[in-house]
């Protein structure tokens, strides 16, 4: 898939185009395991769950096999400029790192610093999306509050104006910008540590590399990734900010509480992620082939 060469020659605008292909590929694959993760993470009291086998049963046998895809299309039409901002602002960061270091590689926690950037770009985008599917997700049987994505925009903006809609940002944030930092390092450090036995990297390296890379994210997102959707599916006036939901959850649930959709997270996370660092590698070779560049 590429070998030896400068880091952050792709440029922004390839980076963009890329990241937004890599998009496509993470939700189409890993959608079903983010319905199972938002169920298992909404639940308080009386579980209707004991397990995620028996969320993934329950949901197709009382809803159908395409449940596990409700709410698919706030994050498909919006995962375009989603992910294609987060890679933007990783490419942003890398150009920052080699200005401030002056060095013509970056070391792997340098790129995680460049990472940080990308999820701070892309969290005012993602924040009322998220906020959109997890309304969505989080209706099971019975009859349905909202219709699809327009209708919960349109009921949330009634209820609260666009703090509604946007609520959840700061948290979203606070999982994204550092989550983002070990996705990038993570990816990075398993990329070298193939290339000091191949010369080049395969197909399998991308994907495994893409694998570790999403395992990295969520080992620091969980537990920030829960209180977001506590908060952001919660009533209006539930909660006076993200914070309060914690000492709340504790209360409830205790520390536990904090890792609750931790299986069905580290299912997703290799899947989608290596087809998300493939889809984004494939892009940027195709575009290198119709407009080759000189260090590629």
């Amino acid at each position: 898939m590429g070998g030896n060469q400068k880091q952050g020659e792709a440029g922004g605008i390839r980076s963009f185009i890329a990241g937004g292909t890599g998009g496509v590929c993470t939700v189409v694959s890993g959608q079903p395991f983010d319905t199972i993760k938002v169920r298992m993470q909404n639940q308080s009291g009386g579980a209707l769950y004991k397990n995620t086998w028996d969320c993934v049963s329950k949901t197709v046998k009382n809803e159908g096999f395409l449940a596990l895809y409700k709410g698919m299309a706030a994050p498909l039409v919006g995962v375009v400029p989603i992910f294609a901002i987060n890679f933007l602002g990783y490419a942003n960061g890398k150009s920052l790192c080699y200005w401030a270091t002056g060095k013509e590689q970056l070391s792997p926690f340098q790129h995680g610093l460049a990472g940080s950037l990308g999820g701070l770009y892309m969290t005012v985008l993602i924040a009322p999306g998220e906020r959109i599917k997890c309304l969505l997700q989080v209706q099971t049987t019975g009859k349905a509050k909202y219709n699809g994505p327009m209708d919960v925009i349109k009921q949330s903006y009634r209820e609260g104006g666009m703090r509604s809609i946007m609520r959840g940002t700061v948290i979203t944030a606070v999982r994204d910008m550092p989550a983002s930092g070990c996705y990038f390092a993570a990816y990075e450090t398993t990329k070298r540590h193939f290339l000091k036995t191949n010369d080049e990297l395969s197909f399998w390296h991308i994907l495994v590399a893409g694998g570790f890379a999403g395992w990295a994210n969520w080992a620091w997102g969980l537990a920030p990734d829960v209180i977001k959707t506590r908060y952001q599916t919660a009533p209006e006036g539930k909660y006076n900010g993200a914070r309060s939901v914690v000492p709340d959850l504790l209360r409830t649930e205790g520390v536990k509480g904090f890792f609750k959709g931790f299986a069905p997270i580290a299912l997703r996370a290799w899947p989608a992620n290596a087809c998300c660092m493939m889809g984004y590698e494939l892009a940027l070779k195709a575009m290198n082939w119709v407009a080759p560049l000189p260090s590629y």
